[in-house]
């Protein structure tokens, strides 16, 4: 009888891929783990449990399928666990990389609640994917026949870029129209290199504009082109922009030089990775070299900052954030990763304000938020003042309520803010000049649970511009599902002229 490949979970313990040291690691923008070996990836594979009832693959928001590539590693089959992996996500070896598995597959092993670890389920279907473009076992996008009807695609991030893989492999024409001068979004431009290292996104560019798509970059809706051209030229329109107007901090000084927003940061950031001519970078604005860093929030876009801010030489690190690390909304690897690379955390700690040249000037007066009451812009900023604060009574999501600390004040030195702190929806019915366009009352776009269909016909939405802020892979899941209702939608239309036409 052939020995049993899966449940080793007993004999062997969990085991992520070897990750690089510390000092290694932050003076560049390299991934900071290692690929597994195939041993290795087989030997943590073997670990699945194969449950009856899969919690991995229930709360996943892809549903993978993941007992089976899982089982197929641990054979050593590995093409076939591959297009079981691919048949349900657009991106594994994106996925792979930048999900919370934590919160997610991983958080929801059986064996991990039983208390033997879990599954190392994200390096593996990394290391598939990886291995399958290695191969050669990735294959182009070639659909059986072309269809006539064309879709156009407004944002090249995941969601964009899922829908157009879907969509073209069923034969429609697409075009991706995105503002950024390269297709990917925030897998692009809001990521660093060392959680997703740009070649592995511009791999995937380059498959989907070999396989039929259309990217128009550099073309900003509402300036370059308008919505309605957009509508006129398709037979359906994909809003996938995702949301990128920064939250604001309504306190003195928040406009002083040198208090920054994430984005504009990790952006550029980016494009010095990508080897582009970035002014603010040059200048020093938008550089964190030889600075006292503070980064003000606690998600993972505040993770990315810090992270970053080591890495182009600041002087020091600190992360404030208002609550404790208990309730960090960010992922806790990163917590662990950023602390080995020598960010400091600075819990239960609010923002009251900035210090910086001339807000203090008596002839002057206090400096609101942006600069009013004076007409005079403050100076670079020197320091955060910063409030102390105590966890109250829980609020209506069972969280404690973070509480300020009276008379517990002080300032927090400081060359460079990077204010990363979420992100809100821009007002895309006013922008579009598109009143028509429902949207809630935060200002994300009303669509369809189901189709993603919006109040105006023929007109999709998927993404962030529907759920707010969130995670890549329900991005991923919304531009497929959004594709599989278009392409439904059009076959029935198709079907019904023919029938017209029969009579």
């Amino acid at each position: 009888m052939a020995e049993n490949p899966m449940l080793k979970f007993v004999s062997t313990p969990r085991a992520m891929p070897d990750k690089r040291g510390a000092e290694d690691r932050k003076d560049d923008f390299h991934e900071i783990y290692r690929e597994f070996a195939a041993d290795r990836a087989a030997e943590q594979a073997a670990r699945c449990s194969q449950c009856g009832v899969p919690y991995c693959q229930t709360h996943c928001p892809l549903h993978n399928n993941i007992p089976d590539w899982l089982r197929l590693t641990a054979e050593g089959r590995l093409q076939e666990a591959y297009e079981i992996s691919q048949a349900t996500n657009t991106f594994p070896e994106i996925c792979g990389r930048i999900c919370p598995q934590d919160r997610l597959c991983e958080g929801n092993c059986v064996i991990e609640q039983s208390g033997h670890g879990t599954v190392t389920i994200g390096a593996v279907e990394k290391y598939i994917t990886d291995t399958a473009f290695e191969n050669g076992w990735v294959p182009a996008i070639a659909p059986r026949t072309e269809r006539p009807e064309s879709v156009g695609i407004i944002g090249a991030g995941p969601g964009g870029l899922a829908a157009a893989d879907a969509l073209r492999r069923a034969g429609v024409q697409v075009t991706v129209y995105d503002r950024y001068d390269r297709a990917g979004g925030l897998l692009s431009y809001g990521i660093p290199g060392f959680k997703l290292e740009k070649e592995i996104v511009e791999r995937r560019n380059i498959q989907l504009e070999e396989g039929g798509v259309t990217f128009r970059l550099n073309c900003e809706v509402g300036r370059d082109i308008t919505f309605a051209e957009i509508r006129e030229a398709h037979d359906a329109v994909i809003v996938a922009t995702g949301v990128y107007k920064s939250r604001e901090l309504d306190t003195p000084g928040a406009d002083a030089d040198g208090v920054v927003k994430a984005i504009d940061y990790l952006t550029v950031s980016s494009k010095k990775y990508f080897g582009d001519d970035v002014p603010e970078f040059d200048d020093g604005s938008l550089n964190a070299d030889g600075k006292r860093v503070v980064v003000i929030g606690g998600g993972d876009t505040a993770m990315d900052c810090v992270r970053t801010a080591i890495r182009q030489g600041a002087t020091s690190v600190k992360c404030l954030y208002r609550r404790d690390r208990a309730n960090m909304p960010g992922s806790q690897r990163e917590v662990q990763n950023a602390e080995e690379e020598g960010v400091e955390f600075v819990w239960l700690t609010l923002p009251g304000g900035f210090e910086a040249e001339g807000l203090r000037d008596p002839e002057v007066g206090q400096i609101g938020p942006e600069g009013q009451g004076s007409g005079i812009r403050p100076g670079p900023v020197s320091g955060v003042r910063v409030q102390k604060m105590k966890l109250g009574e829980p609020d209506a999501t069972g969280r404690q309520t973070p509480e300020v600390i009276e008379g517990a004040d002080y300032v927090e030195k400081a060359d460079l803010v990077i204010k990363a702190l979420g992100f809100e929806p821009e007002e895309l019915p006013t922008l579009w000049e598109q009143p028509e366009l429902e949207v809630t009352r935060w200002g994300t776009i009303k669509a369809d649970f189901r189709t993603h269909e919006t109040a105006l016909p023929g007109v999709y939405a998927v993404g962030d511009i529907v759920r707010g802020a969130s995670l890549v892979v329900w991005a991923i899941r919304d531009g497929r599902e959004a594709a599989d209702a278009i392409v439904e939608r059009l076959a029935a239309e198709s079907a019904a002229q023919a029938g017209v036409a029969a009579e």
